[in-house]
């Protein structure tokens, strides 16, 4: 019998709910086919945007969704997304496929589909190759809602109204893909960026900064002792890849070794966080400054046969359990993670949804985000599971991980991960108050088990009733290779 305590009287901290956010990039199949299918496409849509894939993201309560890149960001130009789309300037997408981009899906678009979805949205602006003056009219054009050039433009091309968009990122990657910049002239270049990014009306922007590369923490160092005082947010990448980035291996062919070995490197996460959160700490005692794990998620090899500019690949429950620890990890650390972003939405890397032209699969990674949603803005509750470490002697790892909320109507909410391949487990769950009602909802499958387009339900959320209620919690079997949710109500 293992033993899942949560306290409801030890509240640590409000769960931001852009914890749960997403990340959408030109590249593949994400934008075009995958969230755009343009306004003459046979495929049910609405104003282009493909009306299967929006609602599914509404279903799961997408709170934020991060724009253009990525990579993509510092190489693209605003002002070629905008206007009649007959007239707008083709590129070649030089990072991902060399395939043309004909900029038909723009800012314009961007918006109208954070609207339809119901979320912030999250624009990446273009130090890299942008200059200040693109940037700082890009943020004009968007909010801005007197009378100035970018405002009337905007208008002339069909929007009068700014947008008052908050979220805004300078650079990506400047570490690498945007630029190959030291810290110490990233830090001088973001001060002056940032500078001429104006807050318009009553829209003032969160500016967020570039962050580190996994555990490059001379950079998180340097940035927050430069800039801090300029920036709302600092970034953090992070990709969970088992074995070696030239030999990543199969996103559905895996061993147990394998399984393991993914999920004890999603679990570093963990520890990345709490390194980068002690120095941000020391500049900022007072965390005025979020971290914004931006871009995570696991990468494999592509499928075969497919364009390995575009990053497809398959999702399995081993997809779920990392999923499943990571968000686990970033509720945890809620007073200082403040948004994140799994990479990518729709048809790339660790994506929520595939799609083939009219079919549509919800993975089963999105289903980890379904049973998660109830955590958005709750209060994070103390939170202990007793487990032991499994896996080979390179990669241990928790065979169960947890983590708790309340809220707003007193409800408990507490998402649990069973890691092992292969045991389940008897848990005693004790919330130390009279227990009330007691629902569950479960995700569980072999390792390998995967959704696809003849099989889309393969992997999916089934409702848990084996549940015996006791005074101050309940007890309950857990599936080996699963991931649960319990909404818990005071009797």
């Amino acid at each position: 019998m293992r033993l899942l305590t949560v306290n409801a009287e030890h509240k640590k901290g409000r769960i931001n709910r852009n914890i749960y956010g997403h990340f959408s990039e030109h590249l593949g199949r994400c934008i075009y086919n995958g969230l755009f299918v343009g306004e003459n496409s046979g495929i049910a849509h609405l104003n282009g945007m493909r009306t299967d894939a929006v609602n599914a993201l509404k279903h799961i309560k997408a709170p934020v969704l991060r724009w253009p890149g990525g990579c993509f960001a510092d190489e693209y130009h605003w002002k070629d997304g905008i206007g009649p789309k007959e007239t707008r300037k083709k590129m070649i997408n030089t990072h991902w496929g060399g395939v043309v981009e004909d900029n038909s899906f723009g800012t314009h678009e961007f918006m109208e589909l954070c609207d339809q979805i119901g979320c912030e949205p999250y624009v990446n602006g273009n130090m890299g190759s942008g200059t200040v003056q693109e940037m700082s009219e890009w943020a004009e054009y968007i909010n801005f809602g007197g009378v100035s050039p970018m405002s009337e433009l905007r208008a002339a091309n069909g929007r009068k109204e700014p947008w008052r968009v908050k979220y805004f990122a300078v650079g990506n990657e400047n570490w690498g893909c945007g630029g190959n910049m030291r810290p110490e002239y990233y830090a001088d270049e973001y001060r002056r960026y940032q500078t001429y990014l104006r807050n318009y009306g009553d829209t003032r922007l969160y500016k967020i900064a570039c962050g580190a590369n996994s555990g490059d923490y001379r950079w998180t160092d340097v940035l927050m002792a430069n800039a801090a005082q300029y920036m709302d947010g600092l970034s953090l990448h992070y990709y969970t890849v088992p074995g070696l980035w030239s030999e990543k291996g199969s996103a559905t062919d895996f061993d147990e070794g394998r399984y393991y070995e993914t999920l004890s490197k999603a679990l570093f996460m963990d520890e990345l966080i709490e390194n980068h959160s002690r120095i941000m700490d020391r500049y900022d005692p007072d965390k005025n400054v979020g971290l914004i794990v931006d871009e995570w998620g696991t990468w494999y090899d592509v499928e075969p046969g497919t364009n390995p500019g575009f990053l497809y690949q398959q999702n399995t429950m081993r997809d779920a359990l990392v999923a499943a620890v990571t968000l686990n990890t970033f509720n945890r650390h809620c007073e200082r993670v403040r948004m994140a972003n799994l990479a990518q939405t729709v048809n790339v890397l660790q994506s929520v949804i595939l799609t083939e032209g009219e079919k549509i699969v919800l993975t089963p990674t999105y289903h980890v985000f379904d049973l998660y949603k109830e955590h958005q803005d709750g209060d994070l509750l103390d939170c202990y599971v007793s487990s032991a470490l499994i896996g080979p002697e390179n990669a241990r790892v928790p065979d169960l991980h947890a983590s708790a909320s309340q809220g707003g109507n007193g409800q408990i909410h507490v998402t649990l991960a069973n890691l092992s391949a292969n045991t389940p487990f008897d848990i005693c769950l004790q919330s130390g108050a009279a227990t009330g009602r007691v629902s569950a909802r479960l995700l569980t499958g072999a390792m390998t088990a995967h959704n696809d387009f003849n099989h889309p339900c393969r992997v999916a959320v089934e409702a848990f009733t084996d549940i015996r209620i006791e005074e101050n919690g309940c007890r309950f079997k857990i599936p080996a290779c699963a991931v649960m949710a319990l909404a818990i109500d005071k009797a």
